[in-house]
């Protein structure tokens, strides 16, 4: 059974400011913090630096809850990056048919920015503990989103 979930947040922080944070993979990891934890190969700071074929596997990532015990692996595949607007990610995952994760920036009527995050999952097993977890570790993230802007801003 597939998993549809969407999570958004307004910033302050303009476009280009909101782009940087979502492409730098240091600011990924802590936006993931605390429930997961990623390997991601040495020399890796961004997703624009890396050589892109949509579709094609970019690296394999350990994934790790709480940054302790294995989840398994992910094979980080990017179908488009566009720069300023947004990523399309639909990475072979351990534990699922389908892993989706869409992520949009878009102009917000503060003059500040809005992520949105769609995810389309489709779980092997126990697809309701996978959506209460994809629950928690987004709005989690949405939370380290909205913290990062306002200090940002001070």
């Amino acid at each position: 059974m597939a998993i549809s979930l969407r999570f958004e947040s307004t910033l302050k922080s303009d476009p280009s400011q909101v782009w940087r944070w979502i492409t730098d993979v240091r600011c990924l990891r802590r936006e993931m913090r605390p429930w997961l934890w990623m390997s991601i190969p040495f020399g890796v700071r961004n997703l624009e630096d890396l050589d892109i074929q949509p579709g094609e596997p970019l690296f394999t990532s350990w994934l790790w809850l709480f940054g302790l015990l294995p989840l398994g692996v992910s094979k980080l595949t990017l179908l488009e990056l566009t720069h300023g607007v947004g990523f399309i990610e639909q990475s072979p995952m351990t534990g699922t048919r389908l892993w989706r994760h869409e992520r949009r920036l878009e102009s917000a009527d503060n003059g500040g920015t809005r992520v949105v995050d769609q995810l389309t999952v489709e779980p092997l097993l126990a697809a309701w503990l996978v959506r209460g977890f994809l629950r928690l570790f987004f709005a989690s993230r949405h939370r380290a989103l909205r913290a990062r802007d306002r200090k940002q801003l001070h």
